[in-house]
């Protein structure tokens, strides 16, 4: 609204001009355009304002055989003397805020790295790389999470998402972290891996005053816990989130669950929970990717959702993890034109036969 005040105040000038109520001195009202300008509209929006206030004034002036007046001259000089102070105003606060923004971001960066490590390069029979990519539309830091860890029971991984985003969300990720990072070790039960990340969630809502009333009516948790044992397996038990791609022979399949359960934090919603991990086959030269839904909710400026099995399938399984997530990203920052609207993290693990040193078949795989 603030934005289109310039505008409309321009546009009074005009009327009052080219109508029997020109008699009425406009001059200042004209030089209030750029000024305010100045404040709401940025450098590109001055200079459009400026030029607008411009023709009106040479329009006006045309229109009312006032030129040769000193009047019309002290009008074009004030203009132009406005016009560019306040260009030269609002190119120094832009630039002030561009710099307070990346310092900001820096330190969500930052912070974001404390809770989040990359994941392993190498663990049992997997090659991995992880990715978190922030979202352009602010500096806040997000609630993606991920981890994966080695164990007796074989490599256990897992992402999530916590509505919302700020401190609450990261204090949020680190409480389901840390219930993973020590649950996977000692729950030979995968479901029950997934049932101390939630009762861990319920204990730190349940401190007076840690969350805000919003979170405490409307929070929640997606996630995906994924167990690769030495068998040619993938087990998943999902809480609301999106299932992960499985790139076998070339084609992108979704692990979709046989029964959609709950997110964390609305168990009350579903009488019956899992009871039992889920399993597929998970061969080697086949990659698995987990994601959170930043990646399939980014739009094009076209308002189209990324393709990601379609983006897995063009990329293959030639790329190492590292270089497969890359490539990922690129696809991604082209799709978007490099304004995620919302935060990215994804795991990909590649199997391989865990007897030899390197992936096996991957290159013939697709």
């Amino acid at each position: 609204m603030l934005q289109s005040v310039p505008y409309l105040i321009a546009l009074a000038v005009l009327v009052i001009e080219l109508t029997p109520a020109h008699f009425i001195y406009t001059g200042p009202f004209l030089t209030a355009v750029p000024a305010l300008a100045a404040v709401t509209l940025g450098p590109r929006g001055t200079t459009a304002a400026a030029a607008l206030a411009l023709a009106i004034s040479v329009t006006t002036a045309t229109y009312n055989g006032a030129w040769g007046t000193l009047q019309v001259y002290s009008n074009f000089l004030a203009l132009a003397l406005v016009s560019v102070a306040g260009f030269i105003t609002s190119r120094a606060m832009q630039e002030r805020r561009q710099r307070e923004l990346d310092q900001i971001r820096r330190i969500a960066v930052a912070a974001q790295e404390v809770v989040l490590r990359p994941v392993p390069a190498r663990m049992g029979p997997l090659l991995a790389g992880s990715l978190c990519l922030a979202a352009g539309t602010g500096a806040r830091v997000g609630g993606d999470l991920y981890e994966a860890v080695q164990t007796r029971y074989g490599v256990r991984m897992i992402v999530g998402d916590v509505r919302g985003k700020g401190l609450s969300a990261v204090r949020a990720v680190a409480v389901a972290l840390g219930a993973f990072r020590e649950a996977v070790h000692y729950e030979d039960d995968l479901v029950e891996v997934m049932n101390r990340c939630a009762a861990a969630l319920r204990r730190e809502v349940a401190v007076p005053g840690a969350y805000g009333q919003e979170v405490l009516l409307e929070g929640f948790t997606t996630a995906l816990i994924a167990q690769v044992p030495a068998d040619p397996v993938v087990q998943l038990v999902n809480r609301g989130h999106p299932p992960p791609l499985l790139l076998h022979q070339g084609r992108a399949t979704p692990l979709m669950p046989s029964l959609p359960s709950p997110p964390l934090g609305l168990e009350d919603l579903i009488s019956d929970l899992p009871e039992k991990p889920e399993s597929y086959a998970f061969h080697p030269g086949d990659r698995l990717l987990l994601y959170t839904d930043g990646v399939i909710e980014a739009r094009n400026p076209d308002n189209e959702f990324f393709a990601l099995p379609e983006a897995m399938e063009g990329i293959g399984v030639g790329p190492s993890p590292p270089e497969f997530l890359e490539q990922l990203r690129q696809a991604l920052i082209r799709h978007t034109g490099g304004d995620l609207a919302d935060d990215v993290a994804m795991i990909l693990a590649d199997r391989f036969d865990g007897t030899a040193g390197s992936p096996s078949g991957g290159a013939d795989v697709g």
